[in-house]
């Protein structure tokens, strides 16, 4: 399997290269600048690792991924704006609404939200499409859960925020290397697991979330948790796991 650094490459000359659609005009250079900004690009090599482990060839795998990445993008330029998180910066440089206007942001939020359902649907099976959706909805419906309009559990509210993209991740990757539904549990289980892990490390970064209500050492003991099970599913697919293993690790102990 190709190493997780070797994955981050392929999706960003990916990215690069997109051909993003012609009526688009001037404003695909907001849409190149969010997509530039930066990033580990944990889901679209999340969903690379999984469908090469499955059997599948990575370029194969690269138009769904990216799609995973373009909707991650759509929500970071959604969440920046002063109705949401209203955050100036973002990974050390100007938010897409403080570069180019509140009105452009908002409009290449929507255009890369459509151009990640042109990446999907450029598969014979719409299944990749439909799933990402699904996820795309399960993460609004967290988001409007997080700016106080429909309060309810943390989990809950993360499980859809968070999770649902890394789980959205692991199931077009087993989509496209067409793994049976019945082979699946193991490897949603994992995503489950590794959505947790990386929304309980972020609260320990930001000190919020599982810390305001928990503290800090009992969500120490959770992400430590959830590291474990996605480790044992991973186990319980019986697959060369190594490099979403060492993806696993490398969530536990990040630092940004």
């Amino acid at each position: 399997m190709r190493p997780a650094d070797e994955l981050r490459a392929a999706v960003e000359t990916y990215l690069g290269s997109l051909p993003l659609h012609p009526e688009l005009g001037a404003l695909e250079d907001v849409l190149h600048y969010s997509l530039g900004s930066g990033g580990k690009r944990i889901r679209p090599v999340l969903c690379l690792a999984v469908a090469e482990a499955a059997g599948a060839a990575v370029e194969r795998a690269l138009p769904g991924a990216c799609a995973i990445e373009l909707v991650h993008t759509f929500s970071l330029v959604h969440d920046d704006l002063p109705a949401m998180d209203d955050d100036d910066e973002r990974r050390g440089r100007p938010s897409a609404h403080v570069a180019f206007g509140e009105g452009a942001a908002i409009l290449a939020g929507d255009a890369l939200l459509a151009e990640a359902f042109r990446l999907a649907l450029t598969y014979e099976s719409t299944a990749i499409a439909a799933e990402l959706a699904d996820a795309t909805l399960g993460m609004i419906a967290g988001q409007y859960r997080d700016i106080g309009v429909a309060p309810g559990d943390l989990e809950e509210l993360h499980r859809l925020k968070t999770a649902r993209l890394f789980v959205a991740a692991v199931r077009v990757g087993l989509e496209v290397a067409a793994v049976p539904a019945a082979e699946r549990g193991e490897w949603l289980r994992f995503g489950d697991a590794v959505g947790l892990l990386f929304q309980t490390v972020d609260d320990l970064l930001d000190g919020d979330g599982y810390v305001e209500q928990m503290g800090r050492a009992a969500t120490e003991k959770l992400a430590g948790a959830a590291a474990l099970r996605a480790r044992e599913a991973l186990a319980g697919t019986a697959v060369d796991a190594g490099v979403l293993s060492g993806l696993v690790d490398a969530l536990a102990v990040r630092t940004g």
